[in-house]
């Protein structure tokens, strides 16, 4: 029930962001730089603003860990991460590959995620043991195990190419059947629905990926970073397939 309760907490906090944000889309505005020279905008900070009030005015005993105004309470038994808009650039540039990531992390495991596409018209969300849904619609993974038959997506890939998992990355495009590059939120929504079997990333942060790993995770599909190991607030890359093919791949990016 505590779940349930905060999902729906989750997608009311991200149905609000999304109405502010698309005020903003396609309008004008300023576009700052931070320090690591990603963008930022006012619809950004907004958004953020409003997600928080409404998870922390429903649960104010809950940590909150924010891409524009850091962590509160990040010792807390219960941490919401957010990115109000995971994509910025996409935002910036005016067109519709971002969205809203909101999680929630219980003494470190992920238990909730959603990921809402407000320019596209696409939400997608999942609770611990709960099964994911699409736009209200239950979705499952692909039961495709053969590589050959697999669709494989990439991302963020600068420091995959600075390393000895390049080769390894080679060898799967030589094998699957289809590569894409679709990144952002996309590849894993697709990815949950059963419409690609693979995502590779080697350049995102927890904000990023948080609920769309718990979305992922509870369609069916393992979600892991590159070494093999599950997301935490550390994590910077992405390894998320069919249980038939993740095993495949990470041997093929390591060995």
């Amino acid at each position: 029930m505590m779940l349930e309760s905060c999902l729906e907490s989750a997608r009311a906090a991200a149905a609000a962001a999304a109405e502010d944000i698309l005020r903003y889309y396609r309008g004008a505005f300023a576009v700052e730089l931070k320090a690591d020279q990603s963008p930022v905008t006012i619809a950004d900070r907004r958004a953020e603003e409003i997600i928080r009030d409404i998870l922390l005015g429903a649960y104010p005993d809950h940590g909150f860990f924010g891409e524009e105004s850091g962590k509160r309470q990040a010792d807390a038994d219960y941490l919401w991460l957010v990115d109000p808009i995971d994509g910025t650039k996409s935002f910036v540039g005016g067109y519709d590959m971002f969205s809203t990531q909101i999680a929630l992390m219980h003494h470190g495991e992920l238990v909730l995620g959603v990921s809402s596409a407000p320019a596209a018209g696409e939400v997608a969300w999942a609770v611990r043991g709960g099964g994911a849904c699409i736009d209200g619609t239950a979705v499952r993974v692909s039961g495709k195990s053969a590589l050959a038959e697999a669709a494989v997506s990439t991302g963020n890939l600068r420091s995959l190419a600075h390393s000895k998992r390049w080769a390894g990355l080679g060898r799967i495009v030589a094998a699957a059947d289809r590569i894409r590059g679709y990144g952002d939120y996309y590849h894993y929504h697709r990815l949950a629905a059963g419409q690609i079997e693979a995502v590779i990333e080697s350049d995102v942060n927890i904000l990023d990926i948080a609920a769309l790993s718990v979305i992922v995770r509870e369609a069916g599909g393992v979600f892991t970073d590159l070494q093999g190991d599950p997301p935490g607030l550390a994590t910077t890359s992405v390894l998320a397939a069919t249980p038939g093919l993740h095993g495949q791949l990470l041997e093929m990016l390591n060995g």
